[in-house]
């Protein structure tokens, strides 16, 4: 091989090695700023013996007390935090590919608060990695190409409310947070009711599907998304796949999510969970 070609690969197989270590080094530093993030905020968990009772569920509409007894909290410690591990398929826009992902996230319900870390497969040997935060009633998106190069880092009023809301469709994952004062609670008829969440001067409200068993069936609600750059206010949606119990908590396990749209209706995400512990604060 001629000399020159020899330096060639020699610099080609440097840049690709440098490549890769910045790539590794980049990945280990954002996950040692979200896991510093996610400790700070199982940190704020209020601990307590207190147990769910049934005269607990009393100020609750039937709708939302026939979901609590059949998701078998009743008689089991209230929970005070949540971890969980998640998969699934997102997408960015409808005519773009469908991007595989897992995900962990961890929950306090007291002061209620959430911090979800994704790794998001772009194509071989490129990710995203993505963290949203719910925290003190503020929220903020932060999306990072290989964990390097800043794509989004999002705040504000409509960034709040969205991850308030959030928040409130994910509570069907820890039930007995519904019982928390920050959610009202307003029957809409017998097989569905009405969540209003106020915390930190931000009220979000959705409305929750009950099937016959008394399983969340879907939700929705306006939340601000944005949209070529611009928020606007939007009908957001989800509707539950498969139910199973899981650590003693009968919960959903399967959904997509969906933006119902002028343009026509956008599902832009498929989740699954694969694990979840309740009263467990460690970062996995």
């Amino acid at each position: 091989m001629p000399k020159i070609a020899v330096i060639i690969v020699g610099i080609i197989l440097f840049l690709i090695v440098s490549f890769i270590m910045v790539a590794f080094l980049a990945d280990f530093l954002f996950n040692l700023k979200v896991d510093r993030e996610i400790n700070a905020l199982l940190a704020k968990r209020i601990d307590n013996d207190d147990i769910v009772k049934q005269e607990d569920l009393d100020k609750l509409p039937s709708p939302v007390q026939r979901w609590l007894e059949n998701s078998q909290v009743v008689g089991k410690d209230s929970v005070r935090d949540v971890r969980l591990k998640q998969t699934g398929v997102m997408r960015t826009e409808p005519d773009k590919p469908w991007m595989s992902f897992k995900a962990e996230q961890y929950f306090v319900t007291e002061n209620p608060g959430f911090i979800w870390k994704a790794k998001i497969n772009v194509a071989p040997m490129f990710h995203i990695s993505g963290r949203d935060k719910y925290d003190e009633g503020k929220g903020n998106m932060l999306i990072k190409v290989l964990s390097l190069i800043t794509l989004g880092d999002a705040t504000g009023e409509e960034i709040d409310q969205g991850t308030m809301l959030r928040y409130l469709a994910e509570m069907m994952w820890f039930p007995a947070a519904a019982l928390n004062d920050y959610i009202q609670w307003e029957a809409v008829d017998e097989r569905s009711a009405k969540a209003t969440m106020s915390y930190k001067g931000v009220t979000a409200s959705a409305i929750f599907l009950f099937d016959e068993n008394g399983d969340i069936a879907s939700f929705s609600a306006k939340r601000y998304g944005d949209f070529g750059g611009q928020f606007s206010l939007e009908t957001w949606s989800g509707s539950v796949k498969e139910i199973k119990v899981i650590d003693g908590i009968r919960i959903p396990t399967q959904g997509e999510v969906t933006w119902e749209l002028e343009a026509g209706d956008f599902t832009w995400l498929k989740w699954e969970i694969t694990e979840i512990e309740y009263n467990n604060p460690t970062v996995y």
